[in-house]
Parts: C-alpha cells; sequence; structure tokens
C-alpha cells in the first residue's frame, strides 16, 4: 500500500500531510486488516509534521510526500530539491526549538537520506505495533547510544 502527495508551495500545508497520513493509515487499518497501534498513528503523524517542515524551511521548490507500508513499518519519505543531507544539531538540553531531526531519528526504527540528481529524499520507518521491552529506536532507550 502506498500514497504519495505533492506538496507544492502553497498548495498543502502540513496540516493536511498529517491529516493524509492518519487517513492512509486508518484505511489500511479498516480496509486491509493492518495491525497499527495508537502509538503508531501519532508517531506517523509527528514524523510528517518534522520532515515536511524541515524540507519547506530549507528546500525551495516541488516537494514530495509518499508513505508506504512494508513488512511491519511504515515508512515516510519526503521529497525535496535541495541535493544535501540533513544535519541534526549537537545535543543541548538548554536549546529551544531545533530537536526535530533529533525526534525524528529517535522515534524511528530506521532513517536514511537518499541523494538524488535534484535533490534528497529522507526516509524514516515507523514501527506499525508497539514493540514490547524496546525503547523509542529498537533496543536503544531514548538516550541511549546511537
Amino acid at each position: 500500500m502506498a500514497v504519495a502527495l505533492p506538496l507544492n508551495e502553497g498548495d498543502c500545508s502540513i496540516a493536511e500531510a498529517r491529516h493524509l497520513a492518519l487517513d492512509f493509515l486508518t484505511r489500511a487499518r479498516t480496509e486491509h486488516a493492518v495491525e497499527i497501534s495508537a502509538r503508531a498513528l501519532d508517531l506517523t503523524q509527528l514524523v510528517v509534521s518534522e520532515l515536511v517542515t524541515n524540507a519547506r524551511k530549507y528546500a525551495p521548490g516541488p516537494m514530495l510526500m509518499e508513505l508506504r507500508i512494508m513488512d511491519s513499518t511504515v515508512a515516510v519519505s519526503v521529497h525535496d530539491s535541495v541535493r544535501a543531507r540533513p544535519v541534526a544539531r549537537s545535543e543541548d538540553p538548554h536549546r529551544i526549538g531545533g530537536h526535530g531531526l533529533e525526534i525524528v531519528r529517535a522515534v524511528s526504527r530506521n532513517f536514511h537520506v537518499h541523494l538524488e540528481p535534484g535533490g534528497k529524499c529522507v526516509t524514516a520507518d515507523i514501527a506499525l505495533t508497539d514493540e514490547p521491552g524496546l525503547g523509542l529506536r529498537g533496543a536503544h532507550s531514548p538516550r541511549g547510544p546511537r
């Protein structure tokens, strides 16, 4: 199952992207009997917000968001027009804001950036079901090794 949404400037708000993600996962759950936890719904919307916000903030031009269910995850991908990898800021508990990429990495099973001829694709994989005994990111706790 997959869906794509062009995110051309002014055409689609971040809230609309979150709603698309929620609708996509709700349809997968009801129409295709895919097991999806409430936590996965929330985390997917959070990741969509962060990735789309970053693309809007740092990449001029057209963007594309794709959602794809593969195995036990939903892959959230955002394609943009800047051919540079996003860089997470160093940890600073006193900094206000600027933690989006840290959060996305912490809640994702996998996070990767693929450089493309016209820009990049940033993808975060979110577990569809709760994984007992595991922290936010696989076997790592939120403050554990990365």
